[in-house]
């Protein structure tokens, strides 16, 4: 099962700071998360920036997330 770990400010609409996924791509894994946690909404999901092992990637939609995987959510961050 892929690991999810969750930022500081996820970790307050999740009560955990990780969490086991069952999911093959980064869609069905923010499926997953949805139905799991209540207070996780679609919106602050697909807002922020994913890295998947090590790499950040820009449109993760189709991407797939293996059984070792370990998936980050992290903010985005704007430059100036």
């Amino acid at each position: 099962m892929a690991k999810v770990i969750f930022s500081s400010e996820l970790q307050l609409l999740t009560g955990e700071d990780h969490a086991m996924v069952s999911a093959t791509n980064y869609r069905d894994l923010v499926a997953e998360l949805l139905s799991r946690y209540e207070n996780l909404s679609e919106g602050e999901i697909m807002k922020m920036a994913v890295a998947i092992d090590g790499v950040v990637i820009p449109d993760p939609l189709l991407e797939s997330v293996s059984s070792s995987s370990e998936v980050h959510f992290l903010y985005r961050i704007s430059g100036g």
